[in-house]
């Protein structure tokens, strides 16, 4: 498509120069560009990514309220890391995006299994060394998560559940279509993932 937009312009230029009678490609058509299949996850691919997580140490009730709380309300990786503690509400069954993309803030609802997922976190974190902080998401190693260690954590999860070419992203787009999938309204999907358009 580049070469003929480019040879378009010369044969342009040629035909106005008189070096060409006429432009022999008015009229033809660029080549039509492949649309790429946004990757989402199946359901049993969920069910092994989950599965992948189960555990009752520390690492493995964060991973699975992560991928819980990915794969049901659509946060971007960078969203989902900068959650604080104050950012989840349990009992509505609530998270809020104080900072989305574009500076936009939102709330996203989330069902009872994430909520139970995030309540066995919530319950270990306390013993962790960084409790006191207020960031929700913490790694096992005493230290602060950030998206660094959010992309490795689910990477890792994925390549144990067998998923290739997994990428953080991938659970925004199941987000996504499972809401869709669902009978959800498109303005509605708008409003959950946080888009302008």
């Amino acid at each position: 498509r580049a070469y003929q937009l480019a040879i378009r312009r010369v044969a342009a230029w040629l035909a106005e120069e008189g070096e060409l009678d006429h432009d022999p490609l008015v009229g033809v058509k660029p080549p039509r560009l492949d649309q790429k299949l946004t990757p989402v996850l199946t359901d049993d691919q969920i069910r092994e990514l989950l599965a992948a997580c189960q555990g009752s140490m520390f690492r493995d009730r964060r991973d699975e309220a992560l991928v819980r709380l990915m794969v049901e309300t659509g946060l971007r990786a960078g969203e989902c890391v900068a959650l604080t503690l104050d950012d989840i509400d349990l009992d509505a069954g609530m998270v809020t995006v104080k900072r989305g993309k574009g500076g936009k803030g939102r709330r996203v609802a989330f069902g009872p299994q994430t909520a139970r997922a995030l309540d066995r976190y919530l319950r270990l974190r306390r013993r962790h060394p960084l409790a006191d902080t207020p960031r929700l998401w913490l790694a096992d190693n005493g230290r602060s998560f950030g998206y660094d260690g959010l992309r490795a954590t689910l990477v890792y999860r994925a390549a144990q559940a067998g998923i290739k070419g997994f990428h953080p992203h991938v659970l925004r787009h199941t987000a996504a279509h499972r809401w869709l999938a669902a009978g959800g309204s498109e303005g509605g999907l708008m409003a959950t993932a946080g888009w302008a358009n």
